[in-house]
């Protein structure tokens, strides 16, 4: 198995060693003839010295570094822009997901291209579940897309896949729901998959700040103008 996973990250000091280390060491009890992308999405805090630290022990460790903060999709589409294997993700890197958990959705690729998490039970506040479950319907009524965790942050496909998937007009929030609009649209099945989800231990979520709202809202507007343009 070859694979590239992604981590996003901004100002993940605190996380970002123990999540790579965890897909390092997944990788070597599996196997894998993996890399490990993280980027680094402007972060203002100690991140960028402790990537540097650990990329010159870990040969699989690529970096990938955004001078100013663009947003998590940017950030997603950066890392997977830079995968070179046969097989690629990405997963949070702010320690909610086990790297093990991929091998839940690994072993649904040979009968599906692109494979999802579906958290068992979301380790949330209320409020970014309430968001999360506005969302879900504000993109099922605007692109006609139904996904029942359609932001959980672990995701795998082939490749191959990227150009035909890859999203235009999400910087920020919207990226899941611009991945799957374009699965929907290219006839392209997907799996769901139950994964677990961990309570946050150090840093400070931005999902449900309002400017990461207003800017989803602004890339979706973008988004649904195409979708019109398209005839959809």
């Amino acid at each position: 198995m070859q694979l590239s996973i992604a981590l996003p990250c901004f100002n993940e000091e605190q996380n970002i060693e123990r999540t790579v280390s965890d897909v390092m060491q997944w990788f070597e009890r599996e196997k894998i003839d993996g890399e490990i992308i993280v980027v680094d999405d402007g972060s203002m805090d100690g991140t960028a010295k402790v990537l540097a630290r650990m990329a010159t022990r870990m040969p699989q460790l690529k970096i990938v570094t955004h001078e100013k903060n663009k947003g998590y999709g940017s950030a997603v589409r950066s890392g997977c822009d830079a995968a070179t294997k046969e097989f690629m993700g990405y997963m949070d890197s702010d320690g909610q997901f086990r790297t093990e958990d991929f091998g839940q959705l690994l072993q649904f690729l040979p009968e599906y291209d692109f494979v999802t998490g579906k958290r068992t039970k979301r380790a949330d506040s209320v409020i970014r579940w309430l968001n999360a479950r506005l969302y879900r319907l504000l993109v099922l009524v605007a692109l006609g897309v139904w996904v029942t965790d359609l932001n959980c942050a672990m995701k795998v496909w082939r490749r191959s896949l990227w150009p035909k998937i890859r999203p235009i007009y999400s910087t920020g929030a919207l990226i899941n729901g611009e991945i799957f609009y374009r699965l929907h649209r290219n006839n392209i099945p997907w799996k769901e998959v139950s994964v677990r989800h961990f309570p946050r231990l150090f840093g400070k979520q931005t999902g449900a700040n309002i400017w990461v709202i207003l800017k989803m809202f602004r890339d979706l507007f973008a988004l649904k103008k195409a979708v019109l343009r398209e005839g959809n």
